[in-house]
């Protein structure tokens, strides 16, 4: 059988994933290419550390010449991460003739227009299966099954991490419990904040974004909220409501104009995405022809990740990776095909929570403000004062009909400047079942 020789760069989780598929599963791989994927080499700067995978002598090496020299190796997952020396090293491979598979979401999202059109002018090509959603083949899904369609709406949870914080606060763990049992269980970072902050989900929505709507827009532009400010008393009252809230990610196109955006979002219990738990992602995407699809599976994690990065080396190395790269001319210099909308102009239902005084009069006084900025009131919670406290203050949770973004933004920073209101308050788009 033809051998395809193939290297890794990058020895961390995820490139121990890639390596032990290669080197255990090598027929299974075969039978899927129609050749052998030899491992040739993998570079990684750190040698001695152990890993948990048996490695044939002389495989690993600190030496990136072992690769770009060596004209025999046609195909080089990079699985370092980060920006730099990421993006170097990137570069090198594509001028030293090798077409790369990476699972670098923040590469992507930060340099892949200059990589993209290296690799052009090279005749080389890039995969990324692996960059958003871990195992789910979203990429492939997109950019192949559902060519044929116009993507109307995109929603997705994109972090896994985020979800399982979500989770164990849905069940009554505050969020530094949550962010502490995430980390000892290995789901999140020392160093959470890309995740939680909403950094890694929006890199991943502009690659969507670009790759299903064909639009043109750097992440850092992208509005986004993570669940870093997220509260118990919140959780509790969308339950309350009949409903869960979800680091959501929204890619929506209406008359041309894309609506993009990440943030937490009450979505109605029931519905396939406030279903999703633990370290799962999950994307709903809508085609004018199929009609509502939805992608369900661990986003993260050595195995699942794996998995996407091989399968992108084997696409690779039968040459499906070309034809899809040279036709979908992915981050190329023509025009975006769709501008993106105002924020403020978002059309949505919000939940809006405040800590106000407990006197006559208040509501009034708020319903008043928001009437002045045009946002009407669908519904209002107010429990009885807590017997355990002084009862001077209590929650007060508003949802709203339809309005927009910009009104009912502006409506709380006068509502926080009010004296019967304890800011900050807080406020969150409403996914209801029609729309998820």
């Amino acid at each position: 059988m033809d051998k395809t020789r193939v290297a890794i760069v990058g020895l961390g989780t995820v490139g121990t994933g890639v390596a032990r598929l290669l080197l255990d599963h090598g027929d299974r791989t075969a039978r899927h290419a129609g050749r052998t994927l030899w491992l040739e080499a993998i570079v990684d700067r750190d040698t001695r550390r152990q890993r948990d995978v048996d490695l044939p002598a002389g495989l690993l090496t600190d030496d990136l010449s072992r690769i770009t020299g060596n004209p025999a190796i046609q195909v080089v997952a990079e699985l370092i991460g980060g920006l730099e020396p990421a993006r170097t090293i990137v570069l090198e491979l594509l001028r030293s003739g090798k077409d790369v598979v990476t699972a670098n979401k923040a590469l992507l999202a930060e340099h892949g227009a200059e990589l993209f059109d290296t690799a052009r002018a090279l005749g080389r090509s890039i995969a990324f299966e692996a960059s958003v959603a871990g195992g789910i083949p979203i990429i492939a899904n997109i950019s192949q099954c559902l060519s044929a369609n116009q993507v109307l709406s995109l929603r997705g949870i994109l972090n896994g991490t985020s979800n399982f914080i979500v989770t164990k606060m849905e069940e009554g763990m505050d969020y530094a419990a949550a962010v502490s049992t995430a980390q000892r269980m290995g789901f999140a970072e020392a160093d959470p904040s890309m995740d939680v902050d909403g950094t890694d989900a929006v890199q991943k929505l502009a690659i969507l974004a670009h790759l299903a709507f064909g639009a043109r827009v750097h992440w850092r532009d992208i509005p986004r909220q993570g669940i870093n400010t997220l509260h118990l008393a919140d959780m509790r009252f969308a339950c309350e409501l009949g409903y869960r809230i979800k680091l959501l990610a929204v890619a929506e196109l209406t008359q041309g104009v894309l609506e993009l955006h990440v943030a937490p979002t009450l979505v109605r219990m029931g519905t396939p995405l406030a279903e999703v738990r633990e370290a799962y992602n999950a994307i709903s995407v809508i085609g004018d022809a199929v009609g509502p699809v939805f992608f369900h599976g661990l986003g993260a994690g050595q195995m699942p990740t794996a998995s996407a990065v091989v399968a992108d080396m084997i696409d690779t190395a039968v040459g499906r990776t070309g034809i899809t790269f040279r036709t979908l001319e992915l981050w190329s210099r023509r025009e975006a095909r769709v501008g993106i909308r105002d924020h403020a102009d978002l059309k949505g239902r919000f939940y809006l929570r405040f800590t106000v005084e407990d006197h006559p009069g208040v509501m009034a006084q708020i319903a008043g403000v928001l009437g002045r900025h045009a946002v009407s009131i669908a519904s209002i919670i107010q429990h009885e004062p807590d017997p355990a406290s002084d009862g001077s203050l209590v929650p007060l949770v508003i949802m709203t009909h339809m309005t927009t973004e910009g009104a009912t933004h502006q409506a709380m920073q006068e509502l926080d400047r009010l004296p019967c209101v304890m800011p900050p308050s807080v406020r969150m788009r409403v996914l209801d079942r029609s729309e998820s």
